[in-house]
């Protein structure tokens, strides 16, 4: 039976695999996301030690992923891979652990989402290095980077509303123990993937000057220096009203972990539903079009979202929000791995990774803001970036480097 064109990279066995072990996977992952934010709060009903969460897990990946992106240029990306994703499951088993024994603290949930934050500085950029190997045929590429999307965010859309019902009946620590489960799947996945060695790397050049190397080369094609420059703003200002669920849902609509779910879940549809347009997206729209315009859905989404009185519209801007994050960051991954050479994916895509690694210094920094001016007007005014983020990328994109390189005016 032929695979419909929009499923094309699951003719590839390995993707099939990989597909389906993440499936899983993602949906325990979100589950405990959702668990670790309420269960901060409820452990300090304070905002910052909320937006202290998401710094913990994910400023090891802003630190670490550009070296990370050296190594995996030289490493096993698949051994890599298979070894975060074990220390992951190890993470996420001492959370359920110390969670139902009633050992929990705001301290020890910090200090363990901080050890998975260093896990994700490598596993981070192996996977997206990894996904250029998946397929044999490279015109799938695309369609595997929008599946992957799909994946993750059809979980965002179910995790959290799944998460709610068990916080409520059985608390978090039964949510971080369904997610140590599910990362059977993924590990099972990955020792089943038949991979094709890649060429070994030399390996005689300082790992600094590779590093060099790579920004230099990053640096020198405009459509990869725009696109990177454009990450960590949508990284930075896009992603906070995830962090403020706890926040909105508790103080803002009286509602309680059931309503965290379904505001997370209303941001996952709408990021479905934009992994679905980019599967079917005609060759004609080049990404260099779909990139800002994400931005402006999903500023406009937080705007709406800070100014909404009534929970019906809330949802429905979450879902714009949650579409114009996946619309920028999807379509600048497949922009950047169909540009970038083989022999430089590892590093670019850690720089990649590194311009998403800014989502947890945002997350610190709305934390504060909103102690300070409330959430409504701190997430208003993280829309209103991503708004001139656009206008701005509109405007550079394409623009020659200060240095002689090649350049790519478009990219389908």
């Amino acid at each position: 039976m032929k695979t419909p064109h929009f499923l094309r990279a699951l003719s590839s066995r390995n993707y099939r695999l990989y597909f389906g072990g993440q499936c899983v996977s993602l949906l325990g992952n979100w589950m405990t996301t959702t668990a670790s934010l309420w269960l901060v709060y409820q452990l300090s009903s304070n905002p910052v030690y909320v937006g202290l969460i998401g710094f913990a897990n994910q400023i090891p990946v802003l630190l670490l992923a550009p070296f990370a992106g050296v190594w995996i240029d030289r490493a096993n990306r698949l051994r890599v891979m298979q070894v975060t994703q074990f220390l992951s499951m190890v993470q996420s088993a001492a959370l359920a652990i110390l969670t139902l024994t009633g050992h929990i603290t705001v301290a020890r949930l910090v200090g363990l989402c901080l050890f998975q934050g260093f896990i994700s500085g490598f596993d981070w950029p192996a996977r997206q290095a990894l996904t250029f190997d998946l397929v044999e045929d490279k015109s799938h590429l695309e369609n595997v980077i929008a599946l992957n999307s799909i994946t993750f965010n059809f979980a965002r859309l179910i995790g959290p509303a799944i998460a709610g019902f068990v916080i409520a009946s059985f608390g978090p620590g039964a949510c971080f123990a369904i997610d140590a489960l599910s990362f059977l799947a993924v590990l099972g996945a990955l020792l089943l993937l038949r991979m094709t060695p890649r060429p070994p790397r030399a390996t005689d050049s300082h790992p600094l000057a590779d590093l060099r190397e790579g920004v230099r080369y990053a640096w020198s094609v405009p459509a990869i220096r725009t696109t990177l420059l454009m990450v960590p703003v949508i990284s930075l200002v896009g992603f906070v009203h995830t962090i403020l669920g706890p926040v909105f849902a508790r103080d803002v609509f009286f509602g309680d972990a059931r309503l965290l779910g379904f505001l997370m879940a209303a941001t996952g549809a709408g990021a479905v539903l934009a992994g679905l347009f980019l599967t079917m997206r005609s060759p004609d729209t080049p990404l260099a079009r779909v990139i800002p315009a994400g931005a402006v859905l999903g500023g406009s989404g937080l705007v709406l979202f800070g100014a909404s009185p009534w929970l019906p519209l809330a949802l429905v801007s979450l879902m714009a929000a949650g579409a114009g994050g996946v619309l920028v960051m999807a379509s600048s991954n497949s922009l950047l791995q169909t540009l970038v050479p083989d022999d430089k994916r590892g590093r670019v895509m850690g720089l990649f990774t590194m311009g998403q690694g800014l989502y947890p210094v945002g997350s610190l920094l709305v934390g504060f803001a909103t102690a300070a001016v409330g959430p409504r007007i701190a997430v208003a005014a993280c829309g209103a970036i991503c708004l001139a983020s656009a206008a701005i990328y509109r405007r550079n994109y394409g623009a020659p480097a200060k240095t002689s390189s090649p350049s790519v005016s478009s990219v389908k």
